[in-house]
């Protein structure tokens, strides 16, 4: 891998307000924060001055997307979605990606386990996705650690204020969607499709601090079949066990995407409990959105399975059987 040496240069904004200041890197820096998301940069404020760390290509564009804020900031009140739409203007990502796909930063994930990182290329990979795209699908096999190093991001992600909130979101397939026939309330008939999530989220995070941001409401859990006529803003959103939902199901949840979020689809493309002559919406989705720039798509394989290592062999016997 290629090390890019980094550039910190700091600007100086002049001839402001202390109120236009306050509007232009919005609440607590959020509007800051999504241009670093988006510009591959870190950025540090400190009264009216800005330290921004990065390459020397992506800083110019930090300076001329801040130019542009500043002018919106001055005039009237900025918005997320203003943000957005400057950046979204003014900066093009350079970078191309490599056939061997081993020319990217390596993303390390701080939680109160420690740090987490990749093991594998493809999972390295994934990672660098999830922080760099805000729409990412990672797709194979059980065990690769795709619903895993979601929750990870997102974790790191409501830690560093990056996000307002968590939604964790699962078709209910076995019970047909039709979660009233089950007893409880709706986090009840619903905790059982996320399980997998919520043990990721108590190892991270620790069973008291969910249970409190559960009730809070910063993490919130909800059935696909919940999602329709909603906008997510300034959340991370994981919608797990993605092979099972319809074509009608994924088109309106992706449509759901709102400004400062990201949103991280998992799936296994081999176990789709679908009822027969329906066609996986996961399945659907790789191929209608393959050209789409900007959406991650995340591959892995049997050799990415991070279980026992029975697991890895069972998946590699089964691909190997006669159909």
């Amino acid at each position: 891998m290629t090390e890019v040496q980094n550039t910190i240069k700091t600007i100086e904004i002049e001839d402001v307000n202390n109120g236009v200041l306050a509007n232009l890197y919005g609440f607590q820096d959020e509007h800051l924060k999504l241009l670093a998301k988006k510009t591959q940069t870190k950025i540090n404020a400190r009264g009216n001055h800005l330290q921004i760390e990065g390459e020397e290509e992506n800083i110019s564009v930090v300076e001329s997307c801040l130019q542009l804020m500043l002018d919106e900031a001055v005039n009237e009140s900025l918005n997320l979605e203003m943000v957005h739409i400057i950046v979204q203007g003014n900066y093009q990502n350079t970078q191309t990606e490599k056939d061997s796909q081993a020319d990217f930063s390596e993303v390390t994930i701080q939680t109160r386990k420690g740090a987490i990182v990749g093991r594998s290329l493809n999972q390295k990979l994934y990672l660098h996705n999830i922080v760099t795209h805000d729409i990412n699908f990672g797709i194979g096999p059980a065990g690769t650690g795709k619903t895993y190093l979601a929750v990870a991001c997102a974790v790191d992600a409501i830690l560093n204020q990056q996000v307002q909130r968590i939604i964790l979101v699962r078709p209910a397939v076995e019970a047909g969607e039709r979660l009233g026939f089950l007893p409880g309330d709706l986090s009840e008939k619903v905790d059982p499709y996320l399980r997998p999530l919520y043990d990721a989220l108590y190892e991270m995070l620790g069973v008291e601090k969910v249970e409190r941001m559960l009730e809070k409401n910063i993490i919130e859990v909800a059935p696909l079949a919940f999602m329709r006529g909603r906008t997510l803003n300034n959340a991370f959103v994981i919608l797990d066990e993605a092979q099972n939902t319809t074509i009608e199901q994924m088109k309106m949840f992706l449509t759901r995407t709102g400004f400062g979020t990201t949103v991280v689809v998992t799936g296994d493309v081999t176990q789709v409990d679908l009822k027969p002559g329906q066609t996986s919406g996961l399945k659907h989705a790789i191929e209608v959105l393959k050209e789409v720039h900007d959406i991650s798509f995340s591959w892995f394989e049997s050799k990415d399975v991070v279980r026992h290592n029975l697991v890895q062999k069972i998946i590699n016997a089964y691909e190997a059987f006669p159909k």
